[in-house]
């Protein structure tokens, strides 16, 4: 199921659960996408929430690793 992610609680993740929801969210994204192929998919703008929910993931996980240098 497709739910926007607040930054706020992004940070609160360890580096762990941050990957591991990244891992969760890509497999979600590949399910939407083949549904779209076969023209199954009746909301394609969850396609573009998850997309974007990866990225801020992404970011905070890089945020992080700069902060610890």
């Amino acid at each position: 199921m497709v739910k926007f992610v607040k930054t706020n609680d992004i940070r609160k993740m360890t580096t762990e659960e941050m990957n591991k929801k990244i891992e969760e969210l890509k497999v979600e994204l590949f399910d939407l996408r083949m549904k779209q192929a076969t023209g199954n998919l009746d909301k394609p703008h969850k396609i573009d929430v998850l997309r974007k929910t990866i990225a801020r993931i992404k970011t905070v996980l890089n945020e992080k690793d700069g902060s610890e240098n």
